[in-house]
């Protein structure tokens, strides 16, 4: 029985692997076909001033539209049937995850292709592509972009969620640099990045990743729901919801250029820290013992983002470029933590929820 059972698993896995790969062939050629319709007409180069035919551009939307496709194709082959014995509300949160995700896939894969077109023209410069030579780009990003969301949408795991934020987070922050008015904005703050020409490139960045954080709370919900089941319930609605929170203070650090709403802006980047270190503190507490390795990563992470603080001031030894980087560090590495620990402390297999309304019944 052991034997058939792994045999069984194994066949399953080749299978998925085989559909990925069709996959990723089918979002080539749709690559291919579009790229050429998009691209018709005179050679243009791989990238340039907005409002310049380039390639990366039409390339851009192109690879958005087939990766977001792919990864909604895949969900509805092998996680359709997921939520339907799940109550109203259950079901709810998880379609509202689908269509977060979808964008998040979508704006991965855009940023993606133009970060790549600003590296290929800095390093081709003066090279003008042709309409066949624009969609075989256009194509390579098509297929790597659906690959990777078609494989998301047969099993997304929440450590997946985290690597997807923050790989979106280092391809926008790096576009952002490449395009940036202002060469020298570091020496300020990575807010600078949002301000004058391609300044939606950053912005936009924190608008998306902002929803990704607020995503995976709700993976996170999951999680802890598949593991504690109904009883600690209340706990995860606070999890999840200090994750929302999060999530909307850091898209308002977008929405809202330092240029244009300095308060605004300083009162939701201050506020993705403190509702950060509540969500960590509300985490811990809501997991069972905690485990030690959760434990100590949170007060190891607080304690860190103490020191950083006063490195930065009274100390002086770094300016808030800096000290923006090391808070992403330390939050990386206690979101790690968390998705890993969860990894494995909680079941892989759907848990629905007994509770037909989230209104307990006393």
């Amino acid at each position: 029985m052991e034997a058939r059972a792994h045999d069984d698993a194994r066949r399953e896995a080749v299978r998925r692997e085989s559909r990925a790969i069709l996959a990723a062939w089918g979002a080539f050629a749709a690559g291919l076909a579009l790229g050429l319709v998009a691209l018709a007409g005179e050679p243009r180069p791989i990238s340039g001033a907005a409002g310049e035919p380039t390639v990366a551009q039409p390339a851009a939307g192109i690879a958005a539209l087939v990766t977001a496709a792919a990864f909604v194709l895949s969900t509805l082959l092998h996680r359709r049937d997921e939520t339907a014995p799940m109550p109203p509300w259950q079901r709810a949160v998880s379609h509202l995850a689908t269509v977060a995700l979808t964008v998040a896939f979508a704006a991965t894969a855009a940023l993606g292709a133009l970060t790549g077109g600003e590296i290929l023209a800095l390093g081709l410069q003066g090279l003008e592509a042709p309409a066949i030579g624009g969609a075989l780009l256009t194509a390579l990003a098509c297929a790597l972009g659906g690959w990777l969301a078609f494989q998301a949408g047969v099993e997304l795991r929440t450590r997946d969620l985290a690597t997807l934020l923050f790989s979106f987070l280092a391809i926008g922050t790096v576009f952002a640099m490449l395009t940036a008015a202002d060469p020298r904005w570091w020496e300020r703050h990575f807010s600078a990045l949002g301000d004058g020409d391609g300044a939606w490139a950053f912005n936009g960045t924190l608008i998306v990743a902002g929803l990704l954080v607020a995503t995976i709370g709700a993976y996170i919900g999951r999680d802890l729901h598949r593991w504690l089941g109904d009883a600690r319930l209340d706990g995860i609605a606070v999890v999840v919801v200090l994750f929302a929170l999060t999530g909307a203070a850091l898209a308002g650090v977008g929405m809202f250029p330092i240029s244009e709403a300095r308060l605004l802006h300083n009162v939701a980047a201050f506020g993705t820290l403190g509702l950060f270190g509540a969500t960590a503190v509300a985490v811990t507490v809501v997991m069972p013992g905690p485990p030690r390795a959760m434990l100590l990563t949170t007060v190891g992470a607080g304690a860190a983002i103490v020191v950083a603080l006063l490195l930065w001031r009274p100390a002086e030894l770094y300016n808030t470029a800096a000290l923006e980087a090391v808070a992403v560090g330390i939050m990386f590495v206690w979101m790690t933590t968390l998705v890993r620990t969860l990894g494995a402390s909680a079941p892989a297999a759907s848990r629905p929820s007994a509770m037909a309304s989230l209104r307990r019944r006393r």
